[in-house]
């Protein structure tokens, strides 16, 4: 297993990070949960990422449960606030109140006493960024977080919040939180350059695409059990199941199987080639489907294999969330 630096900090955390969206406390269960972290560790993974409003806390409190038999200074957990955990004008965004009262959801829910990296979900117009900030730095203070991080932030709201930090002697975040794969690629424009020259890392989300870089959904089908079959738990991957997505994910089976890996290891491994990504946060509901994506993080890819990847590609340039 490879270890990066996250951003300009000393963090260092497994090139893969198991994740826990629509899984874990949720279509997964408790003992296939523990099941999958138990190897993940085993396997080297040393980064676990969640948030409270995954499965409405439920994911933390199994994730808690799954690594309460593992030693706890030897993993990096992250979990994130922002989305409405309750029905009153505070219990969302990123106000000091929902965050300082979200963090400690997060702790009790989680089993720990403190969250290594801990992620605004979101971009909050409504609190202001000093605000925010000093909130932040505060609970590194306390002990309660040891870094923090965004995601799904733009490179102007990175550049304003590390400006503010640096202004008022606070922490900056390290990373942003990104969805990014083959499929999507809308943060190399600015938010990349920018993390790079402010020394903010980039721990992306869905380099699967939601499972359509696995080719499960190869000719058009529904497996049974999958995410697209699900009317709930699909709905966000429905819509880019077109035609031409489809089609273009057919054109890099031939590469993955002149490397010797399977599409969803050359997906993986494409992300940690690409300037700026400090890990791939993957999501796993079974033993042998986290194998297959930890796996990943050992693939070398040549200059020639990546030309011809952005050859298949093409001019193939979708968010599919």
């Amino acid at each position: 297993m490879e270890y990066r630096q996250v951003g300009r900090s000393g963090l260092r955390v497994s090139s893969v990070a198991l994740g826990s969206w629509l899984t874990y406390g949720n279509s997964v269960g408790l003992d296939a949960t523990r099941a999958c972290v138990d190897r993940a560790i085993e396997r080297g993974v040393n980064f676990l990422d969640t948030a409270d409003v995954y499965a409405e806390g439920e994911a933390e409190r199994v994730l808690g449960r799954a690594l309460a038999d593992h030693r706890r200074s030897a993993l990096v957990v992250a979990t994130k606030c922002y989305f409405a955990m309750g029905a009153g004008p505070n219990d969302r965004g990123l106000s000091r109140k929902h965050v300082s009262e979200s963090v400690d959801a997060s702790l009790r829910r989680l089993g720990t006493d403190y969250i290594d990296l801990y992620q605004c979900h979101r971009f909050d117009e409504q609190t202001p960024l000093d605000e925010l900030v000093r909130t932040m730095d505060d609970l590194i203070r306390r002990g309660k977080i040891l870094y923090w991080g965004v995601s799904c932030w733009t490179a102007e709201q990175i550049r304003q919040v590390c400006r503010i930090a640096d202004e008022t002697g606070a922490c900056r975040p390290i990373s942003n939180q990104p969805p990014y794969s083959l499929l999507e690629r809308g943060v190399e424009a600015e938010v990349v350059p920018a993390s790079l020259e402010l020394g903010v890392g980039q721990v992306v989300f869905s380099p699967l695409a939601q499972g359509i870089l696995s080719g499960k959904y190869s000719g058009n089908r529904r497996p049974e059990g999958s995410r697209a079959s699900d009317r709930r738990l699909g709905r966000w991957l429905r819509p880019s199941l077109t035609p031409e997505i489809l089609e273009t994910v057919d054109g890099l089976v031939p590469i993955a199987e002149s490397v010797g890996v399977t599409l969803a290891q050359l997906a993986l491994a494409w992300c940690l080639h690409q300037p700026g990504i400090t890990s791939t946060i993957f999501g796993a509901s079974s033993v042998e489907q986290l194998e297959e994506n930890v796996g990943a993080a050992s693939v070398e890819l040549s200059t020639e294999v990546l030309t011809r990847i952005a050859t298949a590609l093409g001019d193939v340039r979708r968010t599919v969330l």
